[in-house]
């Protein structure tokens, strides 16, 4: 070795043409250290930013999928619009009574015989549920709370409510309080407690919700509650009253699950190739989930009616289609989780793609699929528990009744919420191989147009750049 000026590339590597030295310009002398003599690290061509936009063929494919179909999302919400919920005759049953905010003012304790009507045990036996309940109420002290009217034309009025020892929800002073009107009553039954004000706690817990998501994820947190806030707006004003209009149940589900899949995936991802894929995949993902959802709930004869509030919403609404308000249901339940799967595998594949540029697409499916294996047992677990616990006291009386496995799962109520949990889960499944298999073939097609950028940092730099990038930490 001599000590005379290094040539302006290593000895043993040829110069490339002009601007091999750094393909950035930043001047850096070293070169990048990819050939047989280098070493240095420094990999300046593949350490700056994000990977370089597909190219423009690929651009125009994907295109040429979404816009039809986002056209096609834009003109059902047109058609499908409601222009608000239908008005109806107020039943006053379950949440169809007229309400108004109270507060409890005053709680006296009284002998429960001079405030119920009869406080014999009807039986005589106090080891059954309703005899306990009898010998309470004629044995025990009772609460007597005044509560006063805080909202509608009756404000300021006061009322007394008598509370049973034995009943779940006990009154205290100061307590905000939900109470029923029923203007056909006599007027001093008019108005009954039904239910406690939560509101404090529950905006409350939204407000720390909200600012723990905004500072762990900055302005993709701000983005992700400004899309949780525009769904909540298609559902309330959209899904909901055109369902209530007569519209089918599983148009406005697929119209309006697609409307809220495109603006949060892009408003939290960002408009890209990559967003894009996860689209594709989650809406193929939604079709068969769709499909198998239609053909067991038609095979397992559901009809969808199977509880209080169903039987309320068909006795108002005779002509909606329950068993579709089923499917509808289990597309929407389904979007969530499938955004997270798709936008997962997604970027899986995008940041192995970017480590290694020289793996195919058939290494990068399987690199892929290794790691949605891992998330499909996570999400599936997820489902599953999620509906059980939902279901738990339903569960509790199946396993009171000391009724067989079988014979829970034959029941409508419980075949319901099966065929929900299974339908999702196999779409959830189907949407890790479907999206990662997308992804690749994306990634991988797109490697020819970014070889003029390989040819400027040398031939082969991007299969070292990865290399170097790892070394740089």
């Amino acid at each position: 070795m001599t000590t005379t000026q290094q040539p302006p590339f290593p000895p043993s590597e040829p110069p490339r043409g002009p601007g091999s030295g750094d393909s950035h310009g930043q001047g850096s002398g070293d070169g990048h250290g990819h050939g047989p003599g280098g070493g240095h690290g420094h990999s300046h061509s593949h350490s700056h930013g994000p990977t370089a936009p597909v190219s423009k063929h690929l651009r125009k494919v994907i295109a040429a999928v979404l816009i039809p179909f986002t056209a096609a999302v834009v003109v059902g919400l047109v058609v499908l619009w409601p222009g608000g919920a239908p008005s109806h005759e107020r039943t006053g049953v379950g949440f169809d009574r007229q309400t108004q905010q109270a507060t409890v003012t005053k709680v006296d304790t009284v002998d429960c015989k001079s405030v119920n009507a009869s406080g014999e045990t009807p039986t005589g036996d106090t080891s059954t549920a309703e005899g306990s309940s009898a010998q309470q109420q004629a044995t025990g002290d009772c609460k007597k709370a005044t509560v006063r009217i805080d909202t509608g034309k009756d404000k300021g009025r006061t009322f007394t409510e008598i509370v049973q020892p034995d009943q779940s929800r006990q009154l205290h002073q100061g307590e905000k309080v939900v109470v029923a009107y029923e203007p056909s009553a006599p007027k001093d039954l008019q108005y009954s407690v039904t239910d406690v004000n939560r509101k404090v706690p529950l905006a409350l817990l939204a407000a720390i919700f909200a600012l723990a998501v905004v500072v762990v994820g900055r302005m993709r947190g701000v983005m992700a509650l400004i899309a949780l806030a525009i769904s909540f707006l298609i559902l309330n004003f959209f899904i909901l009253p055109a369902v209530l209009q007569g519209s089918n149940p599983l148009i406005v589900a697929i119209v309006g699950s697609s409307a809220i899949m495109l603006i949060a995936l892009y408003m939290c991802h960002g408009l890209s190739a990559r967003t894009s894929v996860a689209v594709i995949g989650t809406l193929l993902s939604l079709i068969l989930i769709g499909v198998l959802g239609s053909l067991f709930i038609d095979w397992a004869s559901l009809t969808g009616n199977t509880d209080d509030n169903t039987g309320l919403i068909h006795g108002l609404y005779p002509s909606i289609d329950m068993s579709g308000l089923l499917l509808a249901g289990i597309i929407i339940g389904s979007l969530g989780v499938l955004d997270d799967v798709t936008v997962t595998q997604t970027s899986a594949v995008w940041e192995l793609h970017e480590a290694n540029p020289t793996m195919g697409w058939r290494g990068l499916y399987r690199a892929g699929i290794r790691i949605g294996r891992d998330h499909i047992a996570s999400v599936v677990n997820t489902l599953v528990l999620a509906y059980a616990g939902a279901a738990l006291p339903l569960l509790l009386l199946f396993s009171i009744a000391q009724s067989s496995v079988g014979t829970v799962a034959n029941s409508e109520l419980v075949a319901e919420e099966i065929v929900r949990t299974l339908v999702g889960s196999i779409g959830l499944v189907a949407s890790v191989p479907v999206t990662t298999a997308l992804a690749a073939l994306v990634v991988s097609a797109d490697r020819p147009a970014t070889a003029p950028s390989a040819e400027l940092t040398g031939g082969r730099a991007p299969a070292r750049g990865g290399k170097g990038r790892r070394r740089k930490r």
